[in-house]
């Protein structure tokens, strides 16, 4: 009890360097409870507002703006408006992060089908994001309370902080239905400097060194660091290892002259087209390359039919790669004993028949589309918007082959469309030997929005993260090679048909991010789900001692 009669109670100490008792102005700018965790750094309402400049502040970290530092304040802006809060509290900032973020990155869904579509995705992944972030708030909330020095606020907060953050994104490119790895922060950087890194760690492992970096900074400046130099060394280092890191080495191993093919056909799935002009856009478009001596031509996903069940189009792609002297890497929708799959093949220009499937070189789409490709649980969808599901009646299954093909001795990597964004399709096209990566996608039905320049960054991020040359085209655009490094050698812009040709680098070699990227995502989720519940235990048991 104070004994002073009248005077306001005891106020529990700033902790500083040693944990000791120290005058607030050469301690810390950290203000606390009396229990000694954090106060909210703003009061809710300022905290909601925070949340929703973040959202809008993260979305022009991705194409069409692609601003990549913009992924770095939109996180710092989130875990400001997080710190100190209550479970209710931060359930409330994620959702307005997240219904505001995803509403604005994923709009091209609405472009089609309507605004449902739009909402509904909008919706599940900011209650999604809602959750992930009450983690992030209990370790502010716990971690300073059993580790309160320096190197609890500097290493082991940011360190957990970071992985409850990669963990939440890991969860969102699984659940439900397959998930949507599409908004992870280390596929904004495919222009930044920081890229490279994924080369070392693979995509979550940026994603986890943009999130400690903040974090750090962070906590660097809410324990007022200006006042002591030697604090500022953990962010600092962090900012060093993002921007200087050089690529993980792959060997070069040749060249393959590769000529791709933008249609700009009627592909979209609600566009009107006479019989063949899928085909026939295509064809006309790969004219110019009559006579070139190429080793492989790529048209990108689809076509008009199954060239294994109808004999004009099976000739037509034997004239084809005839004309042009070289295989022909092609795509459509292919079915074996009524089921369904979303197939890329290897088009051999000796066929002189319409081939069996058995008899070509296949690869199906690991991931078809929810509520694009297919419909799951189509009964239960379609008692709730019959008219919309109706609208969907393609059923593709999930291939399960390895994602390669060979062509003159050289293994090719491939990924269709949305499989471009799933780490393990990549890695195991890699791991099977590609030196080269092809990936086919349609663009049509999001013509005019931003949807196609988004997966072309994720196709450029794939290029540094492999160190593998990228074939990325598309029906519409837009279309490029990019080499090794990140750097473009060839493009179509959206909207335009013709062709890119390059002499495109072989690599071999795997990056040390292509083979542990898999297991970072892995450890970070459960890693730091696990230290929050062992600190929640931990907790516990300092408060009631």
């Amino acid at each position: 009890m104070n004994g002073t009669p009248g005077a306001p109670p005891p106020i529990r100490k700033l902790v500083g360097l040693t944990g000791r008792q120290m005058p607030s102005k050469q301690a810390s700018t950290v203000v606390r409870k009396p229990d000694g965790r954090d106060r909210p750094l703003l009061p809710l309402w300022a905290a909601l507002f925070t949340a929703a400049v973040a959202g809008v502040v993260m979305d022009l970290a991705y194409p069409e703006v692609g601003f990549w530092p913009a992924a770095f304040v939109a996180t710092g802006l989130v875990l400001v408006a997080a710190i100190g809060r209550s479970v209710a509290g931060s359930l409330a900032i994620g959702l307005v992060f997240g219904l505001v973020f995803f509403s604005l990155l994923v709009l091209w869904t609405s472009r089609y089908l309507g605004l449902i579509p739009w909402l509904a995705l909008t919706a599940v992944e900011g209650a999604l994001t809602a959750i992930g972030v009450i983690p992030l708030t209990l370790a502010y909330r716990w971690l300073p309370h059993l580790v309160p020095g320096v190197i609890g606020r500097l290493v082991f907060l940011p360190v957990l902080v970071a992985a409850l953050w990669t963990g939440r994104e890991v969860v969102l490119g699984m659940w439900p239905y397959g998930g949507l790895p599409w908004a992870r922060l280390g596929m904004t950087q495919s222009e930044s400097p920081t890229a490279e890194l994924s080369s070392w760690v693979g995509v979550s492992g940026l994603s986890f060194l943009i999130v400690l970096s903040v974090a750090a900074t962070l906590e660097w400046l809410r324990m007022g660091g200006w006042r002591h130099p030697l604090r500022i060394a953990i962010p600092v280092t962090l900012g060093g290892v993002l921007v200087l890191m050089p690529a993980f080495p792959t060997t070069l191993a040749g060249t393959m002259r590769i000529g791709a093919v933008q249609g700009n056909g009627p592909s979209g799935y609600f566009d009107e087209r006479e019989p063949w002009a899928i085909a026939h856009a295509q064809g006309d478009a790969t004219r110019p390359l009559y006579g070139e001596n190429l080793d492989l031509l790529v048209w990108p996903e689809g076509m008009d039919a199954d060239p294994f069940e109808s004999n004009y189009l099976a000739n037509y792609l034997t004239m084809i790669s005839q004309q042009v002297g070289a295989p022909l890497l092609a795509n459509a929708a292919t079915s074996v004993d009524e089921t369904l799959y979303n197939t890329s093949f290897v088009w051999d220009p000796r066929i002189s028949t319409m081939p069996q499937r058995d008899q070509l070189q296949t690869h199906a789409k690991r991931n078809p589309v929810p509520f694009g490709e297919y419909v799951p649980d189509r009964a239960f969808y379609n008692a709730l918007v019959p008219d919309l599901i109706g609208l969907i009646q393609r059923e593709y299954a999930h291939g399960t082959d390895v994602p390669l093909v060979t062509v003159n001795d050289v293994p090719i990597g491939l990924a269709i469309c949305f499989d471009v964004i799933y780490d393990e399709v990549v890695a195991e096209s890699i791991n099977a030997g590609a030196q080269v990566l092809v990936f086919q996608t349609n663009n049509a039905d999001f013509r005019g929005t931003d949807e196609n320049l988004q997966q072309l960054a994720f196709a450029r991020m794939r290029a540094i993260e492999t160190g593998r040359s990228v074939v990325n085209v598309s029906t519409v655009g837009t279309s490029q090679i990019i080499s090794p490094d990140g750097t473009t050698s060839a493009s179509l812009p959206a909207g335009e048909s013709g062709v890119m040709t390059a002499d495109v680098e072989l690599r071999t070699g795997t990056t040390l991010g292509t083979a542990i990227g898999t297991i970072v995502s892995w450890v970070l989720l459960w890693g730091g789900l696990g230290a929050v519940a062992i600190a929640a235990l931990l907790s516990r048991t300092k408060t009631r001692r």
